[in-house]
């Protein structure tokens, strides 16, 4: 396994001399490089110096509502994953024109946000008129991927009103100490399941005197043995099957897990419970660790674009106004499809992003999903649609029957530019030889909103039964291969070999009989071999190049 061992001594150290230390640049409000700029914020939108409103020191900041959300914002760096830190500051809403809450993130070492503590960070519920000052303070265990967190206050106009005004004053945010004993016991009730084209992990939370901070899973495809960890080396994510290892550590809590994994392959799995961070870690090691085993589903993946540099695969068709979908610099990775209806002011749209066509009528299951940030106006007018008989290329709103599968996924209540996934869509009964997907996006002159998609994924999963009554009629050998591979089939028809992320890297026809296929400039890895006979039968065989 490629162990990324994280040897961050001087972290810890720089971690342990800052506890009770306050990480955020001038909390208290009392330095400003002029009279709208407090010193060390990044972000300071309609911020003034107040002297009057003042909650200690000579200072604080006065935040004036707008037409639109405006913020105070703060990134902190040099977070430890496990570490507890107490957030806190306070603020002052005596104004019935102003409304405010906090609206802050844990981030990773790629400026991605992380979804934890959501309640806490980013409530539903805004400030009340109080002529007294309000503390907010809360203190969270850091995610184990975070390396920085976004300290993030926001004013909001209220019942239509602007121009009215909250207070800040005397931020901090600092790491707390302590050291607890090694985990008392083990998760109970481990278990592996193969779901889609992931593996599910479940347990229960260990009980006890000592309750863990976190787990670390290790995990195997290769049959080879797990070394357990040491007290005072963490052990960091490694997703990378390509070794055949790799481990992942979630908090306690959660006791769930999903992995990506290959099709048809057998995966084992064993879970050490830990307390700390850092060079305090203290996994517990005695005993019987739990373990875990499964087999993943034979899978194939149809479709997975992920608008890299342009829409790929997928095309834009605008039914009526002058905006269209287009590629942008967003999501994770960067880039995404993106669409919106205002330019300057909002404009009648209708545009869709479509699929390229799918053939999905060998699979028993088939499955559809795809990541998604919206923000202003409303998810009113923003629809997933599938088609098994539209042409490819006409109108999509008068050609083809459309079915709305928009129910099978979640959208965000309120907009933000922050990409979550919309969950995955059971779309077996779709499943024909040229199946459509689309984004239809649909604005107003009084509702425009901005609609960013990225990932969209299709995959489906090969029936067993289908298989063996086919089981003459494609053949490859040797399997697993290295630099060639014979094919033999008893029809004429079309050889398709793709990758498994749904890339085409060979397509041809192909006669009765035996074809010898060269491999030698493909990478080592599992490949799909379709073959597709003229009488319209298919057969699906996974080929392993080494």
């Amino acid at each position: 396994m490629k162990k990324f061992y994280l040897t961050l001594v001087s972290l810890f150290l720089a971690s342990f001399t800052m506890i009770g230390q306050n990480m955020v640049v001038n909390g208290d409000m009392e330095q400003w490089d002029d009279n709208t700029t407090p010193t060390g914020w990044a972000k300071a939108e309609n911020i003034s110096q107040e002297t009057t409103n003042v909650h200690g020191g000579t200072y604080s900041a006065a935040h004036e509502s707008a037409s639109g959300t405006k913020d105070l914002q703060q990134d902190l760096d040099g977070i430890v994953g496990g570490q507890q830190y107490t957030i806190s500051y306070y603020y002052l809403d005596n104004d019935p024109n102003a409304r405010t809450r906090i609206w802050s993130y844990w981030m990773d070492a790629d400026d991605n946000y992380l979804d934890d503590n959501e309640d806490e960070l980013r409530p539903g519920t805004y400030s009340e008129d109080n002529a007294e000052w309000q503390h907010y303070e809360y203190t969270l265990t850091a995610p184990l991927s975070a390396a920085k967190f976004r300290f993030e206050v926001r004013v909001y106009k209220q019942d239509g009103n602007t121009g009215g005004h909250v207070y800040y004053d005397d931020f901090s945010f600092e790491p707390v100490g302590g050291s607890d004993p090694e985990p008392s016991n083990y998760p109970t009730d481990f278990a592996a399941a193969a779901a889609g084209i992931h593996i599910d992990l479940s347990w229960t939370d260990a009980t006890g005197e000592q309750l863990p901070l976190a787990y670390l899973i290790l995990g195997s495809n290769n049959g080879g043995s797990f070394t357990p960890p040491t007290d005072g080396t963490p052990v960091s994510d490694d997703l990378d099957w390509s070794d055949g290892m790799i481990a992942v550590n979630v908090m306690y809590g959660v006791e769930a897990y999903t992995l990506a994994v290959d099709p048809a392959t057998d995966y084992n799995f064993i879970i050490y419970p830990y307390t700390n961070a850092a060079d305090n870690i203290d996994y517990k090691t005695d005993g019987d660790p739990p373990t875990a085993s499964a087999t993943s589903n034979d899978y194939a993946i149809v479709n997975n674009e992920t608008f890299d540099s342009d829409l790929g695969g997928w095309s834009a068709y605008s039914v009526n106004g002058d905006q269209e979908w287009e590629w942008a610099d967003y999501g994770n990775p960067p880039g995404c499809a993106k669409m919106t209806g205002h330019d300057g002011d909002n404009y009648a749209n209708e545009d869709w992003l479509i699929s390229p066509a799918l053939d999905l009528h060998s699979f028993t299951e088939v499955y559809f999903s795809f990541d998604h940030a919206r923000n202003y106006a409303s998810n009113d007018g923003l629809s997933i649609l599938v088609s098994t008989d539209y042409d490819g290329s006409g109108d999509p709103s008068t050609t083809g029957t459309w079915n709305d599968i928009t129910d099978m996924f979640t959208f965000p209540e309120e907009g933000s530019w922050a990409f979550f996934p919309a969950g995955e869509g059971d779309v077996s009964e779709y499943n024909g030889a040229a199946t459509y997907f689309a984004f239809r996006y649909v604005s107003t002159v009084d509702d425009c909103s901005t609609w960013e998609v990225d990932n969209p994924l299709v995959y489906g999963i090969i029936g067993v039964g289908v298989q063996e009554l086919e089981e003459t009629s494609l053949m490859l050998y040797p399997n697993p291969a290295t630099d060639a591979v014979n094919i033999s089939c008893t029809e004429r028809g079309q050889l398709t070999i793709m990758n498994v992320s749904g890339q085409v890297l060979i397509q041809q026809t192909m006669e009765k009989g035996m074809l010898t296929v060269d491999m030698n400039d493909r990478a080592p890895g599992i490949y799909l071999v379709r073959f597709t006979s003229e009488t319209g039968n298919t057969t699906t065989r996974k080929l392993i190049l080494r």
